[in-house]
Parts: structure tokens; C-alpha cells; sequence
């Protein structure tokens, strides 16, 4: 199953967890399936059915351009990555 790093911020959906393994073929599944686990998920990453503009997801190292359409294997590494605000 693909293994999904939770960032810092989002851990307390996880209740602290910070690497969790889901199924999943897409990375839309794969927030559908940590939503069904852990409630909030699906608010902090998506926005009208698209990534919030705040949000990048990285596969197996790489950002991905297609976002929630992405393939992930079942040996994929899924890291959602956060602007983090300055100023």
C-alpha cells in the first residue's frame, strides 16, 4: 500500500501519526481514504474539487503537476507539502 507522511500541521487528524499506509491508486483516493479514517483531511486539502492553491503533493520525491488525478503505486511515498507564510 502506498505510505503517506502527514505533515507537521496536520498530525492531530492522525492523533499524532506521522506516516500512515492507505489504499489507493490515485492521490484522490488516497485523501478520500484518509477522510474516511480521520475526518478533516479533505477541508484542509481540497477546495471545490481541486487542491487549494496552498498545497503541492510530492510522489516518490517528485511534484506532481496533476495533482488529484496523480497515479501512485503500491510502493509510492505521498508527501503533502504546505506554503508556509511568511512576512
Amino acid at each position: 500500500m502506498p505510505k503517506v507522511f502527514i505533515p507537521t500541521l496536520l498530525r492531530h487528524l492522525t492523533d499524532g501519526q506521522a506516516e500512515l499506509e492507505l489504499e489507493g491508486s490515485t492521490v484522490r483516493q488516497i485523501i478520500a481514504g484518509l477522510e474516511f479514517q480521520y475526518p478533516g483531511f479533505t477541508e484542509r486539502l481540497i477546495d471545490n474539487g481541486r487542491l487549494r492553491p496552498n498545497v503541492a503533493i510530492a510522489i516518490d520525491n517528485e511534484i506532481t503537476p496533476l495533482g488529484l488525478m496523480e497515479s501512485v503505486s503500491p510502493t509510492s511515498e505521498i508527501h503533502f507539502l504546505t506554503a508556509i507564510r511568511g512576512g
